[in-house]
């Protein structure tokens, strides 16, 4: 039999005794009870309370308080003394001549010369005169003392005549003596008090003119003066932010002007949700040393760095500096026109399009006309939106023609279908072949049109590539072991877009491409110098930048780099002359109108509905076999009638292989042999829809009849 073993610590009752005989006996054991805990020593726990209170935040806040006191009477003393000095001295004067002097401004510098000598012969005068004021003073009071007395002796003598009483000629004088000496009691009454409350109250009044000028160092002040959320822009705050900018030759020229450093900024104007001030350098100091520098300027005028931008006007030495209000570019920009205006139209060749706002909140519109585009941005960042809304627009004008290829395959340009006459959609090499041939069929279209007739106009025809970096990247090749990407001079899409950047602006053929990333593999220099539009969305390295925009561009001050991706979607710098820059500057910055997907198609049904019907292809004939009678009644579509020089370049756009050499002279051997001969309507050559409708069925009604 096994036995039970209870352990009991000391002062615990034993069990009870079992009651049955079968139970094991049970061995008790007992266990003393546990050591008590050893008390904290008093000097630990004096410690431990001393860190406590030392790192409490109430405690931080008092000694805070107490240092930002102190240095406000302290400082305030300092500027007291300096604003004394400078009242009693001229070295105002000659700060304002140093100020000048370091911004070349010699005119200014003369002025200020003369004002300092004639404060100093002032000063002379004034001198001279207190040499010869202790005898006048003295003479003066004799005169005026003896003149006293005779008055109130007279006045007296008055009273005394008036009154009848002898002693009422010293009536007067003697009250004039009570009163004095009344005067002088209580000057000795006021004056203990004064002299020991004096000090107190002179403290007092330096304490109020350093609280004023928060002459406190940036850790002691309260926390509401210590952040500078929304604090305005005045001259001081960015003379202060350029001194603590760390060029040791702007701090050098800063601190030598003294308060006269302001004399470096012009007008400070409201632009925007923001302010703009022109900066003239001091000499030594380079504008892309300020320009390097963004951030830490950003910070030193309590700004986050997307909030501050800084651009090379024409003047020399100059670096203008647009500084938005605290969170003003977090807050999004009103709906586009195209949205809230539904009688918008478009004039391709003297209209702008409304793509956004600037920085200062006026409206950015772009021209389009004759100007090739890119776009560029990091994924995710807005970049077909911005280029859709500009063919958005574009489609309310019914004379522009779309070949668009979307090499992203999501449906982004779903609601051109109609309205483009090509639009492939999607991913894959097979895709990026169909959109080589789409954009050499432009080329061909570009041919026919250099070579027919001086004078003769076309109609606008947008080329529109989106996610452009596939095709550049595409390895695969043709028959002839000709590669579709890459950038030699065999590579079949980056031809046929040179070529199109060469001569199409001259005929209104018109390259626009949507990229991301930009690397010399994914967009080669020839096609991405071949712009006249250049726009950048947030880019991840200076480099790239240059890559979108050119380096002129960011020499002057373009950072698509410094935007915030995700915080700064549909934020882009743009680089065109087809937009309104500022005068010096060579980009400007625009915050696009988002346009959703609902939103644009409604956009392009109204485009729809001002054109006769437009029949989208969704692959490109390679030269297979082709019926013209049914690519003529592909190319009118719904409408009742089409002029024949329209069906020439529709056919020519569908097929230019087959088509492209095409006179009016084939296409009315063709309608003529299907019994749909073109008329004149209006003037002018038509094809009508019913005729070549009515054709085609009397012809597969004859060819499916069988023989009798």
């Amino acid at each position: 039999m096994s036995e039970n073993v209870v352990h009991l610590h000391k002062h615990t009752n034993p069990p009870a005794e079992p009651t049955t005989g079968d139970t094991a006996p049970t061995v008790l054991t007992v266990v003393p009870d546990a050591p008590p805990a050893r008390p904290v020593p008093l000097w630990v726990r004096s410690g431990r309370a001393v860190k406590t209170a030392v790192t409490h935040e109430r405690t931080k806040s008092a000694g805070r308080a107490v240092v930002r006191h102190g240095l406000y009477t302290f400082n305030g003393g300092r500027i007291a003394a300096r604003r004394a000095w400078d009242g009693r001295t001229g070295s105002r004067y000659e700060r304002m001549i140093r100020a000048a002097e370091a911004a070349g401004n010699l005119e200014a510098a003369e002025e200020w010369e003369e004002r300092l000598q004639r404060f100093r012969a002032a000063r002379h005068h004034r001198r001279m005169d207190l040499l010869h004021s202790p005898v006048d003073a003295a003479k003066g009071v004799a005169v005026g003392a003896g003149m006293s007395v005779g008055v109130l002796v007279a006045l007296g003598v008055v009273l005394a005549i008036s009154t009848g009483q002898a002693a009422d000629v010293v009536t007067p004088l003697s009250a004039t003596i009570d009163f004095i000496a009344l005067l002088i009691r209580i000057v000795q009454i006021v004056w203990g008090p004064a002299v020991t409350i004096g000090p107190f109250l002179a403290l007092l009044a330096l304490w109020s003119v350093g609280r004023k000028q928060h002459a406190a160092p940036q850790w002691a002040l309260p926390a509401n003066v210590r952040s500078g959320e929304g604090e305005p822009i005045t001259p001081s705050i960015v003379v202060k932010a350029l001194r603590d900018l760390g060029v040791p030759a702007l701090a050098r020229a800063i601190k030598e002007m003294g308060d006269a450093g302001a004399s470096m900024l012009g007008p400070i104007t409201i632009a925007g949700c923001g302010v703009e001030v022109d900066v003239t350098l001091p000499s030594g100091v380079s504008t892309n040393e300020v320009q390097s520098k963004r951030r830490k300027l950003a910070e030193n005028l309590t700004r986050h760095e997307h909030e501050v931008f800084i651009t090379i006007p024409q003047a020399a030495r100059t670096v203008r500096l647009w500084i938005a209000d605290s969170g003003a570019l977090d807050e999004p920009i009103g709906p586009s026109p195209l949205v809230t205006d539904e009688t918008m139209t478009a004039d391709y060749t003297k209209g702008k399009a409304p793509w956004g706002q600037d920085l200062r909140g006026d409206a950015a519109a772009l021209s389009l006309y004759q100007r090739h585009l890119l776009i560029t941005g990091l994924s995710n960042q807005g970049k077909t939106v911005a280029l859709r809304s500009l063919a958005l627009w574009l489609s309310l004008d019914k004379s522009v023609q779309f070949l668009m290829g979307d090499l992203k395959g999501v449906g982004d340009w779903a609601m051109f279908d109609g309205l483009a006459t090509t639009l492939i959609q999607g991913p894959t090499d097979e895709h990026v072949i169909q959109v080589t041939e789409m954009v050499e069929s432009a080329v061909d279209e570009m041919n026919r049109r250099i070579q027919a007739p001086p004078g003769t106009t076309f109609p606008p025809l947008i080329v529109l590539v989106d996610e452009a970096q596939v095709a550049f990247m595409c390895p695969a090749k043709d028959e002839d072991k000709r590669p579709y990407g890459g950038s030699k001079a065999n590579s079949r899409y980056f031809m046929a877009v040179r070529k199109i950047h060469n001569q199409g602006r001259a005929v209104n053929v018109l390259m626009w491409q949507g990229t991301q990333d930009p690397t010399n593999e994914n967009l080669p220099k020839l096609v991405r110098e071949g712009a006249h539009t250049r726009a950048a969305l947030a880019l991840g390295t200076e480099s790239q930048a240059r890559m979108a925009l050119g380096d002129k561009a960011v020499d002057g001050g373009a950072a698509p780099n410094l935007l915030r991706p995700g915080l700064d979607r549909g934020t882009l710098v743009v680089a065109s002359d087809g937009i309104t820059i500022p005068a010096g500057q060579s980009s400007i910055t625009v915050r696009t109108h988002y346009i959703d997907d609902d939103a644009a198609t409604a956009i392009t049904d109204r485009a729809k509905a001002m054109r006769d019907g437009v029949t989208t292809l969704h692959a490109i004939d390679r030269g297979e076999e082709h019926d013209p009678l049914a690519d003529i009644a592909a190319v009118i579509g719904d409408a009742p009638r089409v002029r024949t020089k329209d069906v020439l370049a529709r056919l020519a756009t569908r097929n230019a292989g087959a088509y492209g050499e095409w006179s009016f002279i084939d296409l009315k051997r063709v309608l003529d042999d299907a019994g749909a001969e073109p008329y004149k309507s209006d003037g002018v050559m038509v094809v009508s829809r019913d005729r070549v409708t009515r054709a085609l069925a009397n012809r597969d009604t004859e060819g499916s009849a069988s023989p009798e």
